[in-house]
């Protein structure tokens, strides 16, 4: 340990590491356009504090670490208004670039060293630290690095206060408006007795704010009393159920619903109304009455519906409040509950701000009020879907075709008896399914049990058997099952997949035959029931990885998404449903440039790309033996792997950037959701 490493450790370095001197300089690079030049080498342990526009659209910077050989390291940093990030830059590096996000700032770089970064390490995850220290002596650099990163770089939710301070995440910040004008604002609040100091809390956080384009109307109810108010903006009025709400927004104003006890950010308003005009429903991040965050995705409307994530605060236009307009006020407890499914359902451009702009203090009613409202609200919209209940939380059910169409499933194998005998069994004899076509493409099986096996399953008429011995290539082993595929909806299966329950198959059709969406994935789990697959986020790892793997089963996710359907950037192909002809509208997989990997997240991002939506469902649960077909990849095997993640981060560099349903402030280092 050097002398200066040791006296950090003693006194107990900052996170921020020691203060180094640095310029930015500008290069000819179309995405890396800036060159960050440091004192010394370059390599070792950096923090960098920056900050970032939070009006622009989001964009993770990128970094990248330029060998002498003209070989390259990229690394995904966090987002936000204001972040940090530790990395360590390859021994190797002779140059370091940027690919920074408008309004980007690099306010500081900090050094630190390997012994500060483990008694960190120690103190705050020592079995990390453990693991660290054993990859660093297995000599792999890769794991030693984002295990400790994980270990010193990484905050459960739970320390969202001290993260955020170090971050001033809630301190005003000046946004240029959107649209040109100021919106008009109508904040309605309701307030019953005994909520007094409640409102006050709220009223003053109003009094507060940088824009002056608002009024608001407090509605007391029973013997609630208002506070002692100066300010003109602010009216009062006994709650009245048969009032019609058009009459308390007024003309032309857009509306914003608090409760007793929110406190907005000072620039709340003026950012909220800054983008309403080519948005018609605007909302940011809370804060919420525990002190955890409820850190958004952008827009997604099955989750916004089901499962009502969008929280406070709001801004909704005129129009997208839709038939909630032609209603009296009703029922107070329901008033809330009412809006919030009615702007989730209403119609027009969304916007997410990603900032913590709200503290608030109720929650929404869930299970049985949320679902009643949710039955209603989809009736008066002549909606096709109706609302289900798994484990008391509403989800939306959407019909099946009469009849059911065909579904081909598509299962690429190669040997293993153990394996495809159970995949089989479980499709053809444990799925409910009324339609079903299989079809297994081999890849060169020689086992003579398989080939055995085969022989009788051939003895059913809803099975096709294709050879295909050549050399492996995933990606050209499902093109040429769902080429032979007749059915209108197409799944892929892998052949180390275990059904679990009989309608996972109807529950995935039911989704794909929704005109406006690409790819369905399932909820699968390992063989002791933690979790493998809930979707794939873009980013995750630095390319693309599974969020909340190995967690258990039952985790409901942030914002309680893992409890409902919602969208996702991809699924995988382990377990993926696709309307035949959009397989074939998009070209399939590609086989040429993902022959093994990620050629299923490429696929859904195509997908997004022709404006249809990829969901993940968990009425559809499976289990998966993840790879065990395969194995590892090591040696040539990791090398390939290697090389098609440069060609998928090449080609989604922009997603990776910024996958919507994943909060910039959220950790690509652990497959939790975890800050950083």
């Amino acid at each position: 340990m050097a002398p200066n490493e040791a006296a950090d450790a003693v006194a107990g370095l900052s996170d921020a590491g020691r203060a180094v001197p640095f310029r930015l300089e500008t290069t000819d690079d179309a995405l890396f356009g800036r060159r960050l030049v440091l004192p010394g080498g370059l390599a070792g342990w950096i923090v960098l504090s920056y900050r970032t526009d939070p009006a622009a659209v989001p964009q993770r910077p990128l970094l990248r670490a330029l060998a002498s050989d003209g070989s390259a390291q990229d690394f995904v940093l966090p987002g936000g208004a204001r972040a940090h990030w530790l990395g360590l830059i390859p021994p190797a590096t002779a140059e370091i670039r940027l690919a920074a996000p408008p309004g980007f700032h690099l306010d500081r770089v900090g050094r630190r060293g390997d012994a500060s970064l483990l008694l960190q390490a120690l103190g705050r995850r020592p079995f990390r630290a453990v693991a660290a220290l054993y990859e660093r002596a297995r000599g792999d650099a890769r794991r030693y690095r984002d295990t400790l990163r994980g270990a010193c770089a990484v905050t459960p939710l739970a320390g969202y206060a001290a993260w955020a301070r170090a971050r001033a995440e809630i301190a005003p910040t000046s946004e240029v408006s959107a649209s040109g004008a100021p919106a008009a604002i109508r904040v309605l609040i309701a307030a019953r007795a005994g909520q007094e100091a409640a409102l006050a809390r709220t009223l003053a956080s109003l009094a507060a704010q940088t824009s002056a384009a608002w009024t608001a109307q407090v509605l007391t109810v029973g013997a609630a009393v208002m506070p002692a108010r100066a300010d003109p903006r602010i009216a009062a009025a006994p709650w009245r159920a048969d009032r019609p709400l058009p009459d308390l927004l007024g003309v032309d104003a857009a509306l914003c619903l608090l409760e007793p006890g929110d406190v907005l950010a000072p620039d709340a308003l003026a950012s909220l109304g800054a983008h309403l005009g080519p948005a018609s429903l605007v909302y940011a991040d809370e804060v919420g009455a525990d002190g955890l965050p409820r850190l958004k995705p952008d827009w997604s409307p099955d989750f916004a519906l089901a499962a009502g994530y969008l929280g406070r605060p709001w801004l909704a236009a005129r129009e997208r409040l839709g038939r909630a307009l032609d209603a009296p006020l009703g029922n107070p407890a329901d008033l809330a509950l009412r809006l919030d499914i009615a702007v989730a359902g209403g119609v027009g451009a969304v916007r997410h701000l990603q900032r913590v702009l709200a503290r608030t203090e109720a929650r929404l009613p869930e299970g049985t009020p949320r679902r009643t409202a949710l039955v209603r609200h989809l009736a008066e919209a002549g909606s096709s879907a109706t609302v289900a209940a798994r484990d008391g939380v509403p989800d939306l059910l959407w019909p099946l075709p009469e009849p059911a169409p065909l579904a081909s499933i598509v299962i690429p194998s190669r040997d293993r008896l153990d394996l495809i005998a159970q995949v089989c069994r479980g499709v053809l004899h444990e799925t409910a399914y009324p339609a079903i076509e299989l079809i297994i493409v081999d890849n060169g099986s020689t086992d003579p049990a398989v080939l055995a096996h085969y022989d009788t399953l051939r003895a059913d008429p809803r099975v096709t058997i294709l050879s295909d011995p050549e050399p492996f290539n995933f990606s050209r082993l499902v093109n040429r099952g769902v080429a032979a595929a007749s059915g209108p909806v197409v799944v892929l299966l892998n052949n180390d997949i275990a059904v679990l329950e009989p309608g996972w198959l109807d529950a995935l059709v039911r989704q794909a035959c929704r005109p406006d969406v690409g790819a369905v994935g399932a909820k699968l789990v390992y063989g002791d029931g933690r979790l493998q697959h809930a979707g794939v986020v873009v980013g995750l790892g630095g390319r693309a990885g599974h969020i909340l793997r190995r967690r258990p089963g039952d985790t409901p996710g942030h914002l309680g998404q893992m409890r409902v359907a919602h969208e996702v950037s991809a699924v995988t192909a382990a377990c993926l449903a696709v309307r035949r002809d959009l397989y074939a509208q998009v070209g399939g997989f590609d086989a040429e440039t993902f022959p093994v990997d990620f050629n299923d997240v490429d696929f859904c991002l195509r997908l997004r790309r022709e404006g249809l939506r990829v969901l993940w469902t968990p009425a559809a649960r499976l289990a998966h033996l993840e790879s065990v077909s395969r194995g590892p990849s090591v040696g040539a095997a990791r090398t390939r792997f290697e090389a098609e993640a440069a060609r998928f981060a090449e080609r989604w560099h922009a997603v990776i950037r910024h996958d919507p349903y994943y909060h910039p402030c959220l950790s690509l280092t652990t497959f939790g959701e975890d800050l950083e």
